[in-house]
């Protein structure tokens, strides 16, 4: 299987500590990164993704809006500027373990969040990545600090 993801949540994956909008989108999320973690390839798509599933049968749902879309084309940017070995619009790609290390270090610093400018999420985000990314999910765990759940 592929997990369909738009380019920003690229981005959001690397702090995603089981907090969100819903319990079912958490579940959710969790879920998505538990497959990311077992190995499964990346598809990106334009648009909402498995990642806004559960958001997308709210009348307010924020996933369609055109500054989503924006945060997609700056991040997809900023990804591309750090892992130029990584073919974003292939058909599926995978992240490995060092680009994932390699994309922290990025974030921690600040190089790659234009797109998590007028985010709600950027201060919890950075002071996840300002603590290494400490109970983050997504695999590569930093040394001594499994993620939650594994």
């Amino acid at each position: 299987m592929t997990v369909r993801l738009r380019a920003h949540h690229l981005l959001c994956m690397l702090t995603f500590a089981g907090k969100g909008y819903t319990p079912a989108f958490v579940a959710n999320y969790t879920a998505i990164i538990k497959r990311l973690n077992a190995g499964e390839n990346i598809e990106l798509v334009g648009g909402p993704d498995e990642i806004c599933e559960p958001m997308l049968c709210e009348a307010d749902c924020h996933c369609h809006n055109d500054s989503v879309s924006q945060r997609d084309v700056a991040a997809a940017a900023d990804i591309d500027e750090v892992l130029p070995d990584v073919d974003l619009t292939a058909a599926t790609f995978s992240l490995s373990n060092n680009a994932i290390s390699q994309l922290r270090a990025r974030f921690k610093d600040g190089s790659i969040r234009n797109a998590c400018m007028d985010c709600e999420w950027h201060g919890l985000c950075t002071d996840i990545a300002q603590n290494e990314f400490r109970g983050c999910h997504l695999w590569p765990p930093l040394k001594n600090h499994l993620p939650i759940g594994s």
